[in-house]
Protein backbone atom coordinates (compact mmCIF):
# COMPACT_ATOMS: atom_id res chain seq x y z
CA UNK A 1 0.00 0.00 0.00
CA UNK A 2 1.24 3.32 -1.20
CA UNK A 3 0.99 6.51 0.52
CA UNK A 4 1.61 10.21 -0.66
CA UNK A 5 4.19 12.55 1.62
CA UNK A 6 4.63 15.73 -0.95
CA UNK A 7 2.82 17.15 -3.96
CA UNK A 8 3.99 19.80 -6.41
CA UNK A 9 1.77 20.73 -9.40
CA UNK A 10 3.56 20.83 -12.67
CA UNK A 11 1.53 21.57 -15.56
CA UNK A 12 -1.89 20.92 -17.30
CA UNK A 13 -2.91 18.05 -15.60
CA UNK A 14 0.32 16.72 -14.19
CA UNK A 15 1.06 16.43 -10.30
CA UNK A 16 5.34 15.35 -9.11
CA UNK A 17 4.23 12.54 -6.11
CA UNK A 18 6.33 11.96 -3.54
CA UNK A 19 5.81 8.67 -2.00
CA UNK A 20 6.51 7.34 0.62
CA UNK A 21 9.72 5.09 -0.50
CA UNK A 22 11.18 9.02 -1.08
CA UNK A 23 10.96 8.24 -5.00
CA UNK A 24 9.09 11.17 -6.80
CA UNK A 25 7.14 10.00 -9.86
CA UNK A 26 4.85 12.31 -12.11
CA UNK A 27 1.28 11.47 -13.18
CA UNK A 28 -0.63 12.88 -15.76
CA UNK A 29 -4.35 12.48 -14.74
CA UNK A 30 -6.13 14.34 -17.43
CA UNK A 31 -7.60 11.50 -19.24
CA UNK A 32 -8.71 10.25 -15.92
CA UNK A 33 -11.12 13.15 -14.92
CA UNK A 34 -14.07 12.15 -15.73
CA UNK A 35 -17.27 11.10 -13.99
CA UNK A 36 -19.40 13.39 -11.92
CA UNK A 37 -16.53 13.69 -9.03
CA UNK A 38 -13.68 14.55 -11.02
CA UNK A 39 -15.23 16.48 -13.98
CA UNK A 40 -15.19 19.89 -12.10
CA UNK A 41 -11.34 19.22 -12.09
CA UNK A 42 -11.33 19.60 -15.72
CA UNK A 43 -11.15 23.42 -15.27
CA UNK A 44 -7.64 24.38 -14.67
CA UNK A 45 -8.26 26.63 -11.83
CA UNK A 46 -10.06 24.18 -10.04
CA UNK A 47 -7.31 21.17 -10.49
CA UNK A 48 -4.50 23.67 -8.99
CA UNK A 49 -6.06 23.65 -5.92
CA UNK A 50 -4.75 20.29 -5.25
CA UNK A 51 -3.09 19.88 -1.67
CA UNK A 52 -1.85 16.72 0.35
CA UNK A 53 -4.03 16.03 3.19
CA UNK A 54 -1.89 14.28 5.68
CA UNK A 55 -4.79 12.88 7.54
CA UNK A 56 -5.80 10.05 4.23
CA UNK A 57 -2.30 10.96 2.57
CA UNK A 58 -3.37 11.50 -0.61
CA UNK A 59 -3.97 14.31 -3.06
CA UNK A 60 -7.42 16.31 -2.54
CA UNK A 61 -8.88 19.18 -4.10
CA UNK A 62 -11.54 21.56 -2.90
CA UNK A 63 -13.89 20.51 -4.91
CA UNK A 64 -14.05 17.18 -2.17
CA UNK A 65 -12.19 14.56 -4.93
CA UNK A 66 -9.30 12.46 -4.09
CA UNK A 67 -7.60 10.07 -5.60
CA UNK A 68 -6.08 6.25 -4.19
CA UNK A 69 -2.39 6.36 -3.30
CA UNK A 70 -2.23 3.15 -4.91
CA UNK A 71 -3.75 4.40 -8.12
CA UNK A 72 -1.64 7.33 -8.51
CA UNK A 73 1.22 5.00 -8.42
CA UNK A 74 0.33 2.73 -10.97
CA UNK A 75 -0.19 5.86 -13.19
CA UNK A 76 2.28 7.19 -12.46
CA UNK A 77 6.26 7.32 -14.04
CA UNK A 78 9.53 8.14 -11.99
CA UNK A 79 11.31 11.24 -12.27
CA UNK A 80 14.50 10.76 -13.21
CA UNK A 81 17.13 13.03 -11.20
CA UNK A 82 14.78 13.74 -8.60
CA UNK A 83 16.66 12.75 -4.68
CA UNK A 84 14.94 10.39 -3.17
CA UNK A 85 14.80 10.85 0.73
CA UNK A 86 16.18 8.09 3.08
CA UNK A 87 13.69 7.03 5.70
CA UNK A 88 14.95 9.13 8.39
CA UNK A 89 14.79 12.45 6.52
CA UNK A 90 11.60 14.63 6.52
CA UNK A 91 9.41 14.69 3.38
CA UNK A 92 10.26 18.09 1.48
CA UNK A 93 7.54 20.30 1.53
CA UNK A 94 4.09 21.09 -0.56
CA UNK A 95 4.96 23.46 -3.23
CA UNK A 96 3.21 24.78 -6.38
CA UNK A 97 3.91 26.75 -9.52
CA UNK A 98 1.06 28.74 -9.20
CA UNK A 99 2.81 30.58 -6.20
CA UNK A 100 5.32 31.57 -8.33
Amino acid sequence: MHYITAIEYDSGYKLCLQFESGEWRVADLEKHLSGEVFLPLRDPSIFQTVRLNSGIDTVVWDTGADMSPDFLYKISAPIEGRPVLKAAEEPMSYKTNIDK
